[in-house]
């Protein structure tokens, strides 16, 4: 979609799309992700990236269907959410997205690494921040990004996030790497909308606690790196890994790394018959899996340019069948990759 456009434009195709747990959103099974989109230079960046590339791969998913994106100040440091911004803002008001956001993760300047807070004055004054930056009059979701470490109570900080809601600042609100025990403090002030676990081929713990959880209690999930940052793309190999520049969060970590890096790549050679039996590449068969959990509605994943939205898109369309499942599966236990339940319940399709 042209940065130009002055007339509302349908989607190229209509994606599948779920309800958001009780919160009485319908979102579509795919959205974008918006951690590449900070760059590099400040801790977790993912290396060099040009705002342009940013903003075409946003107006391109929006284009393809994709109904909201997931970002966060952590990202570049407010880089992220003042791209974002920016690019919905030259998109006709029909066409703009739905846009997620967190707080917790405050900084004193690029030079220190970030701090888990969650005090009240914090959480308010990270709202107001994104606000700006995002350039709108309410957020959509407000997401707790990591546990607090600052010692305030999180009953404390999740009365906070309800008070948001109530002042209408924020729409819903939800968590993201929470276990079950602080899910259960929060549902005791104020139901959880939504909860934001990683669940990928290789990080599959949630599956085994935290999504059970969700689905008892009517909270909406959304999954963050169904490909593990790329890792699961198909297109990762050891030449890759060991060029990844320094401000490449990934450089230093044991997934990206032998002997890890090793076992995760023999999964994607696994994998990739499955795919190519399917009619899908390797990356849409890694998200299409993490759909398939009970009770996941969405997937987050990341793009730094309109090429990378086209790779992986048609994960929305991929069924699996529980012999599909179950071959995945087998490839996981026999490579012992990664951790955590290897199978999801069975769901003969995404749903509708």
């Amino acid at each position: 979609m042209s940065a130009s456009t002055d007339e509302t434009r349908q989607p190229e195709q209509a994606l599948p799309e779920a309800p958001l747990g009780t919160t009485g959103l319908d979102i579509t099974r795919l959205g974008l992700g918006a951690w590449a989109i900070g760059g590099g230079g400040a801790q977790g960046g993912w290396g060099p990236q040009d705002d342009t590339d940013s903003i075409a791969a946003i107006h391109r998913a929006v284009e393809l269907g994709i109904g909201w994106i997931d970002t966060a100040p952590g990202y570049g440091r407010g880089r992220a959410e003042m791209v974002v911004g920016e690019a919905v803002r030259r998109l006709p008001a029909q066409d703009r997205p739905l846009v997620f956001t967190k707080c917790g993760l405050v900084w004193e300047d690029d030079t220190k690494p970030f701090d888990n807070v969650l005090t009240p004055a914090s959480i308010r004054s990270e709202c107001e921040a994104s606000l700006r930056r995002l350039g709108v009059g309410a957020l959509d979701l407000l997401q707790i990004h990591w546990p607090g470490e600052d010692g305030t109570p999180i009953e404390e900080s999740w009365q906070t996030m309800a008070d948001l809601v109530t002042e209408g600042k924020v729409r819903f609100i939800g968590v993201s790497n929470f276990d079950v025990e602080l899910l259960d403090r929060c549902e005791s002030v104020r139901h959880v909308d939504t909860f934001q676990p990683q669940l990928n081929l290789l990080v599959r713990d949630a599956g085994g606690d935290t999504l059970p959880w969700c689905e008892a209690h009517g909270t909406g999930v959304i999954v963050y790196s169904p490909m593990r940052s790329g890792l699961l793309s198909g297109a990762f190999d050891a030449q890759r890994a060991a060029s990844l520049p320094d401000d490449d969060w990934r450089s230093s970590d044991p997934d990206f790394q032998p002997p890890g890096l090793d076992a995760n790549l023999a999964l994607v050679d696994a994998i990739a018959p499955i795919a190519e039996r399917l009619g899908a590449s390797v990356s849409e068969l890694a998200i299409a899996w993490t759909l398939h959990w009970t009770p996941v509605t969405g997937a987050i994943v990341g793009a730094r340019s309109p090429a990378q939205v086209d790779g992986w898109v048609g994960a929305a369309g991929v069924s699996l069948a529980p012999e599909d499942l179950d071959q995945i599966a087998a490839a996981i236990e026999a490579t012992s990759a990664g951790a955590g339940p290897a199978r999801p319940p069975v769901r003969s399709a995404p749903a509708d």
